[in-house]
């Protein structure tokens, strides 16, 4: 009878175990989770100026490798050009507003 009793109480600690492990790891994370959010915004801003800089009238020595990512970031380019200030798409052949 002492066999069932120990599985139960491991079932029961390992559960109680993971939810402190989170705790902790929600109490260190907390203070920089909207830090760490906005360099990563500023990172993708800086990526997106990067791939569409050739399109904006900007040199761009990485333009052929950045061309072929196009397509895949079109769909971000409408939230993206209004953070950035722009009211109004700022190509005449991308037709997002």
């Amino acid at each position: 009878m002492n066999a069932p009793a120990t599985a139960d109480y491991a079932q029961e600690t390992t559960p109680l175990w993971q939810r402190f492990l989170a705790g902790l790891n929600e109490f260190y994370h907390a203070p920089y989770r909207q830090t760490m959010a906005r360099a990563a915004r500023d990172e993708e801003d800086f990526f997106m100026l990067l791939m569409f800089a050739e399109s904006l009238g900007i040199d761009n020595p990485a333009s052929f490798y950045t061309l072929e990512l196009q397509p895949l970031f079109l769909e971000n380019f409408h939230e993206w050009h209004t953070r950035m200030g722009m009211d109004r798409c700022p190509f005449d052949h991308i037709g997002c507003c």
